[in-house]
């Protein structure tokens, strides 16, 4: 938190509510703050949507303080038996915090930050404490508690829906291959098969291997980082450009329908895992032909850029909104493709770009995205050349 804005002198009578309504700013102000250190959900967020619904939460607050209440209705508050006010600000503000990316901890931090501020700007200018006083902030922490309820309730249940949401895609994508597997075992018992079909059904086989093959790959990455172990690194000196060029077969391969070209220049010798590296590339071609048009291709550039090594990968497709564009890192997020777009792929379970990000940082880089119809949707590695595996240690110690 920054210093505390200082508060103007009231006069005693100024209850909380009313300090709550004439010193916003400054309780604002402190939220913003304090909402910036929440990384790394907050560190690509605006001021703007860092603040989310922090006015109305405060001016809901100050409006609830404001009226009377029953021994009963106080009562029933302390125990937690309010009812919960449905489409509160509240209540939005624990959705848009689950979705962006923010901890259930990180949200109740907000919260107990907020508590503070209203206090501490406010009880400086309390020069007796009396029944109103004391009736002022038994209120004020009631309403706080309220509205942190409200938040965790709907964060819960964004919670519950994306989770759901999670198995019934995975459960749906993994039967595409498993029924290809499976349709193929019965036509290679059959007798007399022809050895032509027997290559064109052993290579449906393995593409959807491959498919589920990835999609475990995923979930098992995705589980070592929720449990707050580190994606391990094994990094030497190798030329970016082979890895590439690998990716772009394997893409090939995967999506034979779709025109994947690469572009390498200059040296792109650097320290790095060339099987996690690869794992970042398949993910954002897999993710790039999903969503490109057909008869447009799938570009792949490496170059060397002084100190680091950069690799884009952009495809055409429809122009994601700047609201999604902020998001998609985040696991389990899936953009809706458009009408002109190929579809999701089997292998499409949410978790291609937050793993593709996490190995990236492992290898202390960044990953960036941009989208615009002039460009298209790009996406931008940097990963340093000569890092050290106890550089690396560090990096990842620190993540």
């Amino acid at each position: 938190m920054t210093e505390p804005a200082q508060a103007a002198k009231v006069p005693d009578a100024m209850r909380l509510s009313d300090f709550i309504l004439h010193h916003l700013d400054a309780i604002l102000a402190e939220w913003d703050a304090f909402a910036q250190t929440l990384g790394p959900a907050a560190a690509d967020m605006s001021p703007r949507a860092l603040r989310d619904h922090a006015r109305p939460i405060l001016l809901a607050i100050a409006e609830d303080m404001a009226q009377p209440e029953t021994p009963r209705e106080q009562k029933e508050k302390s125990q937690g038996r309010q009812p919960m006010e449905v489409g509160s600000a509240a209540g939005t503000h624990g959705t848009l915090r689950h979705v962006s990316g923010f901890s259930l901890l990180q949200l109740t931090a907000e919260y107990r930050a907020l508590r503070a501020t209203v206090l501490r700007l406010w009880l400086p200018n309390v020069t007796s404490f009396g029944e109103d006083v004391a009736r002022d902030m038994v209120r004020f922490n009631e309403t706080i508690d309220q509205a942190l309820a409200e938040s965790v309730l709907t964060y819960s249940e964004q919670g519950t829906r994306t989770r759901d949401t999670f198995l019934a895609i995975l459960g749906h994508d993994l039967r595409s291959p498993l029924a290809t597997i499976s349709m193929a075992g019965d036509f290679l018992v059959r007798q007399h098969a022809a050895d032509s079909d027997v290559g064109a059904v052993a290579l449906r086989v393995q593409r959807s291997a491959t498919s589920m093959a990835t999609m475990v790959d995923d979930l098992l990455e995705y589980a070592r980082t929720q449990l707050g172990g580190a994606i391990p690194i094994e990094s030497t000196p190798q030329d970016m450009r082979l890895s590439c060029a690998a990716a772009i077969d394997a893409a090939r391969s995967a999506h034979p329908e779709c025109v994947f070209e690469l572009k390498a220049a200059g040296d792109l010798t650097c320290n790095f895992d060339d099987d996690r590296m690869q794992q970042v590339f398949s993910n954002l071609l897999n993710n790039a032909a999903q969503y490109s048009p057909p008869g447009e291709p799938v570009t792949m550039a490496a170059r060397a850029d002084g100190d680091a090594v950069l690799v884009r990968v952009c495809n055409r497709g429809s122009v994601i909104p700047g609201p999604a564009l902020s998001m998609i890192f985040n696991p389990l997020v899936q953009l809706a493709p458009s009408p002109t777009d190929r579809g999701r792929p089997s292998t499409s379970i949410g978790l291609g770009l937050f793993i593709a990000r996490e190995i990236t940082l492992a290898h202390g880089g960044s990953i960036e995205v941009s989208s615009s119809d002039a460009d298209g949707t790009v996406f931008t590695l940097r990963i340093p050349r000569l890092l050290t595996a106890q550089e690396i240690g560090r990096i990842q110690a620190s993540n």
